[in-house]
């Protein structure tokens, strides 16, 4: 009896009965019906059985639930026993009770399976039940008068009762169950993560657990001191050999080429000539371990072991699971940051209150501050060749070059279910990029997790610190980072998009920032969800370009295949923009002024890459605010009848548009082949440079371009490999930034705050110095670089009307 309805006895079906009726239904055995006899016999069993059939099953219910006191009567009487009782008791009601219970109600197409009580009857079984839930013979004869009631429904009423109380009380123990596993799953977690933390008293290495023996102990001592001795030898070598020496243990990264001296600490900042000549003769400095060996990646063996794999595949169900309620909910959780309809910020007192990371994680010795928003967007690309993307690390650096300078794949945790994408867990190493000396790159060191959802139809890609499991794995970094389970869920959609909801959630180092950047960083605007899914709708529509086929002007590129060469060489370029004019751990920046409003670095580098030029190579780069929209901006810089008054383009002569390759939604996102029109020109003699542009409504714009000579170009149009080309490419990033002013009201009472439109305009400028890599720069070549630098911004801002301020720079955005 459940509520007021009474539910006529039927044996509970177990989950194997259910399984295995759906099984029976879905299979279609059509032919028993042919047969002459019945293949199963009746589910439901017949008017006059039920009784019998239910006091059976009762029996065992009251016997497993182990009951007491007279209820013992019910539960192990046999069945000829209840059967007789059952007679007795129905002889000894009033006949017309017995034809009215016997009787068929006109009208019934069917028979009745339950029977409805009134509020008065229940009632007054409900007050027998809470003083005996196990009536005997008797109690239940005198509550049958008393209600006008069968014997049989008030047994099976009490039967029904008790069978909801004990389910009632199962889930209740459940629950309880539950929180104890669920308690005891974070203590282990816990401990688990202590013991890998636990660290040898003598040497002050990762302790042994286990028998281990002496002789195992030492060796693996003696090969950490040896590695330690290999690395520092290394270094040595490699000043003075001039060239990177890799190292023979283990895969690992290319140690960098050490910078030509250009620290502030080795020459006056007033950069005499004297003291320029002399800072540079001093020849090659050691390169500094802390930037150096963040880019070398040593292994002790395997990084992670195979009993930690279960624990990280835990911790990989609880990422995706956080992340997914990250995605889906909103308010007070998520907040809208001001300037950005899309993007939003997350409250961390809410987040601190929802979420709980199982294991304990080490304590920073450092004060550190969050980082974490939210953004979505429809990418014209489908699910499984993005998930493809982010589980390839060089596809993802592909996909991303403003953002990810470099990412490797170290070990493989789990490669996923029978070869599928989907439950795969791998072990990665990734440093991320802003394109401007003055944001310092993060390295993280993660793991990253594949799920599908079949219902859904969605894939997570999900990113989880790798704390207390990298022990082995060298990497050392300037700044401490950790990013927390951030990244994406991808769901397809009927047209062949993809809708994306990204969230980038990270705690990061409380350094002192550059006055230009630091809200633009800590907003979150700088390594955000905003730059990722802008970037990512933007180079999904430049992968779309690339693969199409019907395309039906060429301009003067005469073939498909030559058309995708421009494309290939183009992104090329991107890359080593980007890479180059970044505060990556591989150079060192050098600022030409004790100001803070100073925003000029430079930097050398002895370049014998291929695909660039073998030299010395000189960089400038130079970030102002400038207070019109990115767009303006955008618009001014690939515009080939205004470029003519920024002399850092095209040294003051006109350029014409050879060739144009559309790649994105807006008009001038394409990559373009000009033409410089000099007076200089021949037939033999041609300036020609290969630009590629590309802006977003939300996430800013990208100018990059770099010279290339007629014979390349030919090469190129031809389909032949485009990695022999040189290129030395010089740009723009042009990124949203409003500013925030205070202005005061009446009564000089609290001010009230406006934002003002703006952008911040990174200019950035490579030279080849000198062929020789002996070479020493000059001062000279110092001040001529700067003051092209400067005479750029000063020509955009008079094109676009800003009045020039020395303290434009200083003037940061607000997240």
């Amino acid at each position: 009896m459940y509520g007021d309805c009474q539910v006529l006895p039927t044996t509970d079906m177990t989950s194997s009965d259910s399984l295995f009726s759906t099984q029976m239904q879905s299979s279609g055995l059509g032919y028993l019906h042919s047969m002459p006899f019945h293949a199963f016999p009746s589910l439901l069993p017949k008017e006059e059985d039920l009784p019998s059939v239910v006091a059976t099953e009762s029996a065992k219910e009251d016997e497993m639930s182990g009951g007491s006191g007279s209820g013992n009567v019910d539960g192990f009487c046999s069945f000829g026993e209840e059967e007789e009782k059952d007679q007795k008791q129905q002889l000894q009601l009033p006949q017309d009770q017995q034809l009215q219970s016997q009787s068929p109600q006109p009208g019934d197409k069917r028979k009745k399976r339950y029977h409805r009580h009134t509020a008065h009857q229940i009632q007054e079984m409900e007050s027998l039940f809470k003083e005996c839930p196990h009536p005997d013979d008797k109690q239940r004869l005198k509550l049958s008068r008393d209600l006008g009631l069968s014997p049989r429904q008030v047994k099976f009423w009490f039967q029904n009762r008790r069978t909801q109380m004990k389910a009632q009380q199962d889930r209740a123990d459940n629950s309880i169950l539950r929180a104890e596993n669920d308690s005891l799953k974070n203590e282990n977690f816990r401990l688990q993560a202590a013991i890998r933390n636990v660290a040898c008293p003598n040497c002050g290495g990762p302790a042994v657990l286990g028998e281990v023996s002496f002789d195992e102990q030492h060796l693996r001592i003696e090969n950490a001191r040896l590695k330690d001795e290999l690395e520092r030898l290394t270094c040595i070598a490699s000043r003075y050999t001039g060239r990177p020496l890799i190292q023979p243990l283990g895969p690992s990264m290319p140690l960098i080429l050490p910078q030509l001296d250009l620290d502030m600490s080795i020459y006056p900042r007033q950069l005499d000539q004297q003291g320029m000549m002399n800072g540079c003769n001093t020849g090659l400095m050691m390169p500094n371990p802390s930037i150096t060996l963040g880019h070398t990646m040593a292994f002790m063996g395997p990084v992670i072991s195979d009993q930690d794999k279960p624990l990280i595949l835990e911790l990989a169900g609880t990422a995706a699971n956080e992340l997914i309620s990250l995605c889906h909910h909103n308010c007070p959780l998520w907040v809208h940051r001001e300037g950005a309809e899309s993007t939003q910020v997350i409250d961390i007192e809410e987040y601190k209150k929802a979420f709980r990371w199982p294991i304990d994680e080490k304590q920073h010795d450092v004060a550190m501050y969050t980082e974490a928003t939210r953004d979505s967007t429809v990418v014209i690309m489908n699910s499984i060749t993005l998930v493809d993307a982010f589980l390839d690390a060089n596809k993802w650096v592909d996909l991303f070059p403003s953002i990810v300078s470099h990412a490797k794949t170290v070990q493989v945790i789990s490669p996923g279910l029978s070869g599928h994408a989907s439950g795969s867990v791998i072990l990665m190493h990734a440093e991320l990029q802003f394109p401007s000396p003055l944001v310092p790159a993060r390295e993280y060191v993660f793991f990253r997790y594949c799920q599908q959802n079949l219902q859904e139809g969605t894939w997570t890609i999900v990113d989880f610190p790798a704390d207390g499991f990298d022990n082995n794995y060298a990497v050392t970094t300037t700044m401490k980072n950790k990013r927390r389970p951030s990244g994406c869920i991808i769901q397809d959609m009927p047209n062949g998009y993809a809708s994306i909801t990204w969230v980038e959630h990270c705690e990061v180092e409380d350094k002192p920032l550059n006055p230009t950047f630091s809200k633009f960083v800590r907003s979150g605007s700088a390594f955000g969800a905003n730059r990722w899914v802008s970037l990512l709708q933007r180079q999904c529509e430049r992968l779309a370009s690339l693969m199409a086929r019907n395309v039906s002007e060429l301009g003067v590129i005469s073939s498909l295949e030559g058309r995708k060469n421009m494309m290939t060489l183009s992104q090329r370029m991107i890359k080593t923009f980007c890479a180059n004019v970044s505060a990556s751990a591989t150079q060192s920046w050098t600022a030409l002024s004790e100001s803070p409003e100073d925003t000029i670095r430079v930097t050398t580098r002895k370049c014998t890459e291929p695909g660039q030029p073998n030299g010395m190579i000189l960089t400038a780069v130079s970030t102002s605010w400038l207070p019109v929209n990115h767009l303006q901006v955008f618009e001014l810089l690939t515009d080939e009848q205004r470029r003519s008054q920024i002399d850092i383009l095209s040294s003051g002569n006109s350029l014409q548009e050879v060739a144009h390759i559309a790649n994105g939604s807006h008009p001038r996102n394409c990559v373009s082949l000009l033409r410089i029109n000099a007076a200089s020109n021949s037939s033999q003699n041609v300036g020609l440079l290969i630009q590629e542009s590309s802006t977003h409504l939300q996430g800013g714009g990208l100018v990059v371009y770099a010279a290339v000579e007629v014979d390349a170009v030919k090469a190129v149009m031809n389909g032949e490999d485009t990695s022999f080309i040189p290129l030395l490419p010089s740009g723009f990033v042009i990124s949203p930034a409003a500013s925030t002013t205070v202005g005061l009201i009446s009564g000089d009472q609290a001010g009230h705050s406006t934002s003002t439109v703006g952008c911040l305009l990174t200019v950035g400028t490579q030279v080849l110095v000198s062929a020789d890599l002996s070479s020493k720069i000059s001062l000279t070549s110092v001040t001529a670089i700067n003051n092209h630098i400067c005479n750029t911004v000063q020509q955009i801002s008079t094109a676009l009307g800003v009045a020039p301020r020395a303290d434009r720079g200083s003037m940061g955005p607000t997240p």
